[in-house]
């Protein structure tokens, strides 16, 4: 009820229907607004288990690593080294007498023998020395013919008094200065007929012959002319310098009575195919470097191998010893040391140091930090983590398979080519 301005006091009219609210619209809008607060609710609890769902399917699995335990093996160890090979004898041709060189008997660059005639110088003044000392030679024999028989005739007259025993003294000393004047003469012959024989110059050692120096027609002085060389090429030498350490562990390998091999490669070639042996090492190690230089005998029938020739050696101990192999993939670099992972009780994953030895082929020598016994990954070691745990999967590792082989260096390409017909 209210009062209405145009009615007196008193006077009362009835309220306005759309100033009073029934109670039925009240009960349906308090519904109203539980049906908005439920259907939220309902909404924000789907997301909810929908986003754990998602989570849930977004969650890595447990990664698979495949693994297996280290093989042993008995191995023979290797030191490299580098150097050049060396001629093993070589020798510089130089005349023995002065005089005009007539002819060359060889062919620049070929295998010559010991012996082989190579030059001739003209000979004609010394086969004519030769000849005037023989004929001195002949006075001074004649000489002591006639000495010896008046040395006779005067001892045959010393017994009948007939000649003084001084003159048979001066006699006998006749003949033993014409006895000296033959030697000497002889002597001289001797050296003219090796003056001849100089004439000659022949090859004092076999090998590749150099080029010539000095051609026919020229002069040549005894003792100074170079007028070529000759390098002895089988056996040939192969010179290297190694450390003081690699010096001391191939001595305690001699001690031990095995015998070195050595087995050499060229700068083309990818398998170590030249053999030899080691036959001097130097009388003290350089005080500046700190290194034994040391030679190796190889043998070259073809003379393939050349003087100057570098060449990559490697040095076995002889010694055999027993190591566990693993792949070297499955070493790993962590700062300054080496580590393999190994899974331990409940496929947990472990960080083992370890220190390796020599690659064999595709595997890698452990010498310590790993048991025969342990499980090592080698195959998914950048899905294992330390502390993780993993699926294994137990494999074998087969035996060292060939390394890949070393690209050579090779000379570089021809600058320019032709059509070929």
């Amino acid at each position: 009820m209210y009062l209405s301005p145009s009615t007196g006091p008193g006077v009362a009219t009835p309220t306005p229907p759309d100033v009073r609210e029934s109670a039925p619209r009240k009960i349906s809008r308090l519904g109203l607004g539980i049906i908005l607060l439920l259907i939220v609710l309902l909404a924000y609890g789907g997301w909810t288990l929908f986003g754990a769902r998602e989570a849930h399917a977004d969650a890595p699995p447990m990664p698979t690593v495949n693994a297996a335990r280290p093989i042993q093996r008995s191995l023979v160890e290797w030191d490299d080294y580098s150097g050049r090979f060396e001629p093993s004898r070589w020798v510089d041709i130089k005349p023995r007498v002065s005089g005009q060189l007539r002819a060359v008997h060889f062919r620049d660059g070929e295998i010559v023998r010991q012996g082989q005639l190579l030059f001739t110088l003209d000979d004609r003044p010394f086969v004519a020395a030769l000849n005037e000392a023989r004929a001195r030679a002949s006075a001074a024999r004649t000489a002591l013919a006639l000495a010896r028989a008046e040395l006779a005739r005067a001892t045959a007259l010393v017994d009948d008094e007939a000649i003084s025993r001084e003159e048979v003294d001066t006699r006998r000393a006749a003949v033993a200065s014409a006895q000296s004047q033959v030697a000497a003469l002889d002597a001289v012959v001797q050296q003219r007929a090796l003056d001849v024989d100089f004439t000659r110059i022949r090859a004092p050692i076999g090998g590749r012959i150099s080029d010539r120096r000095v051609h026919g027609g020229n002069l040549v002085a005894a003792n100074d002319t170079l007028l070529t060389t000759i390098v002895a090429l089988d056996p040939i030498h192969f010179v290297f310098d190694g450390s003081e350490g690699l010096y001391l562990r191939a001595q305690r390998s001699r001690e031990a009575g095995a015998a070195p091999q050595v087995e050499i490669r060229l700068q083309d070639e990818a398998d170590y195919r030249w053999k030899g042996r080691v036959d001097f090492n130097d009388n003290r190690i350089a005080a500046d470097s700190g290194t034994m230089r040391s030679r190796a005998v190889v043998a070259n029938p073809t003379h393939f191998l050349t003087p100057g020739m570098f060449g990559n050696m490697r040095l076995a101990s002889g010694v055999r010893r027993d190591a566990l192999l693993v792949p070297d993939a499955a070493v790993m670099t962590d700062q300054a040391r080496k580590i393999v992972l190994v899974v331990g009780k409940g496929n947990v994953v472990e960080a083992r140091p370890v220190t390796v030895g020599a690659r064999v082929g595709t595997l890698r020598a452990i010498r310590s930090g790993l048991r025969p016994d342990d499980v090592v990954v080698i195959d998914g070691v950048q899905m294992a983590q330390p502390g993780a745990k993993v699926n294994v999967r137990a494999v074998r590792i087969a035996d060292a398979a060939p390394a890949p082989a070393p690209q050579p260096d090779l000379a570089p390409p021809p600058s320019q080519a032709t059509l070929a017909n």
